[in-house]
């Protein structure tokens, strides 16, 4: 692996419309707060946060939400030189809510974002990056799926590590037939695949019980360096590929804290998972790895986010001294 330690996010940069007022369905939603978001600029701000030198390669619109979203990436150190706005479309906006057993939902109202393409990845120089960083969501339209699944192959051809994000937002596609044809070409390409134990019940049409170990099973296939199976307050799992296979899941369980908002929680821990495998030049992921990352997500929880939640590298290594044992 390369180990210069810059990262290159691609995908949605967005405008989140968070439900404030404690209702559980769009039906009964009487106020939003405007906030910056959209999970590869959550993780590329999260990088920045824990001393990573991040990017984000992404489409705006050139409207006023577009200029608010470019100077937060300025106030959070993320280069942003990789990000067009385009007077064609609108920024895009996502719709965010709590549901009553505390999980985040989202409905995404598609604009700019899927505008990026392939010109844009080619301008973007994936060759000085220590890993790139994408997502499922930009992959249900084109011509942004064809700028990711472009970006991957680049990546894979300069032995670049694929991150992967599967983060399924069933309103985006037509049926999981849909998510699977597109999404199984990715994985195959991946280093890192991280995902919930919902999501991944979704993608791979297992039961409603199915357990992480049978996750496991159905991407061995994939040969996927890292794997990283997060659910909620149960924790997070993961298997490093050793000797042709995986190696067996290791369970971290998840830190009790005051949640307040789950937005953007799975996005810093993917960012402090990435961080910690730039820190072992991308070797072994490490039971301390993985508290280290619940520990980023579990305090995105405690605050209203999402941009606005992320924590500092400090903050994280504060919040584990305080819950060391």
């Amino acid at each position: 692996m390369r180990g210069n330690g810059q990262v290159l996010a691609i995908g949605e940069f967005l405008i989140d419309l968070i439900a404030t007022d404690g209702a559980t369905s769009l039906l009964d939603v009487d106020t939003l707060a405007v906030r910056a978001g959209g999970a590869p600029a959550n993780v590329a701000v999260a990088l920045a946060r824990q001393g990573i030198d991040a990017g984000l390669c992404a489409v705006v619109g050139n409207d006023p939400f577009g200029d608010r979203l470019i100077g937060v990436l300025d106030a959070n150190g993320v280069d942003r030189s990789r990000v067009r706005q385009d007077a064609s479309a609108d920024t895009t906006l996502a719709l965010a809510w709590k549901a009553a057993g505390g999980d985040g939902h989202f409905r995404l109202l598609r604009q700019a974002d899927i505008r990026l393409n392939v010109d844009d990845i080619v301008a973007a120089g994936i060759d000085a990056f220590d890993a790139i960083v994408i997502g499922s969501c930009s992959l249900s339209h084109h011509p942004s799926r064809m700028a990711i699944e472009w970006a991957v192959a680049a990546a894979c051809d300069l032995g670049i590590p694929v991150c992967f994000d599967v983060n399924i937002r069933p309103t985006i596609w037509a049926d999981r037939a849909a998510v699977w044809a597109i999404c199984e070409p990715i994985l195959g390409s991946s280093t890192l695949v991280k995902l919930s134990l919902d999501d991944a019940r979704f993608l791979f049409e297992l039961r409603a019980t199915a357990e992480p170990d049978e996750v496991v099973d159905r991407l061995a296939e994939f040969a996927n360096k890292f794997v990283v199976i997060t659910d909620g307050a149960r924790g997070a799992w993961f298997s490093n590929w050793l000797d042709g296979r995986h190696a067996p899941l290791e369970l971290v369980p998840a830190f009790s804290v005051d949640a307040r908002e789950p937005t953007g929680a799975g996005d810093a821990f993917l960012a402090a998972i990435i961080a910690r495998l730039i820190a072992c030049n991308w070797g072994t992921l490490m039971l301390e790895d993985v508290r280290y990352a619940s520990a980023a997500g579990a305090l995105t929880t405690t605050r209203e986010g999402a941009i606005d939640s992320l924590p500092s590298g400090a903050e994280i290594q504060a919040f584990l001294d305080t819950h060391a044992g």
